[in-house]
């Protein structure tokens, strides 16, 4: 799994990579919230590991910036910090975390939120695809939604996107249905 780690205590920031790398992911680490905002907006990644208290962008300001950009692929953070107590923790949480480690942090303990962490991307990645699969009738082409309405593709596409339709004939249908009568004129 990639992991973006943004950890400006240089010691913090080296030990936690070498664990996640023996753990077997892929790891790139930046020392505040700045840098891992220019790479993350460059190249997401689906883990970030985060400092609260770091000069430049810290770790609240980072997760509010990931949360409203509303990308289609979900990047679980996990906020690192000294902080503790339940305010801090619903703070961290408001800002768009979705968990909470207090340093200095057990390898096991974080190793079992990385667990539940990839767990959780592979149930959304496996709803996003759930979601692609639409009921279509194979005659009339009419798709049937969340309410057991059917209608016509084109409204359905419409009425959920802002994709415009110009219509056409394909080469097999031109010849199929457009050939014949166009032979009947001559």
């Amino acid at each position: 799994m990639k992991i973006l780690i943004a950890e400006d205590d240089r010691v913090s920031r080296i030990v936690l990579s070498e664990l996640l790398t023996k753990s077997g992911h892929e790891v790139t680490a930046v020392e505040n919230g700045q840098m891992a905002w220019d790479l993350y907006s460059s190249q997401p990644m689906p883990i970030l590991i985060s400092d609260w208290m770091m000069p430049s962008m810290d770790g609240l300001q980072l997760c509010r910036r990931i949360r409203a950009e509303k990308r289609a692929g979900y990047t679980y953070i996990i906020l690192l910090t000294a902080l503790s107590g339940k305010a801090n923790y619903l703070e961290g949480m408001e800002a768009g975390a979705d968990d909470f480690v207090v340093k200095p942090f057990d390898a096991d303990e974080l190793q079992a939120r990385l667990r539940a962490a990839e767990r959780i991307l592979a149930l959304q990645h496996e709803v996003r695809q759930l979601r692609g699969l639409l009921p279509i009738c194979s005659y009339c082409k009419k798709i049937r939604d969340d309410r057991n309405i059917w209608t016509q593709l084109e409204q359905y596409v419409t009425e959920r996107s802002e994709a415009l339709f110009s219509h056409s004939l394909c080469p097999d249908c031109f010849d199929r249905e457009m050939k014949p009568q166009l032979e009947r004129l001559k």
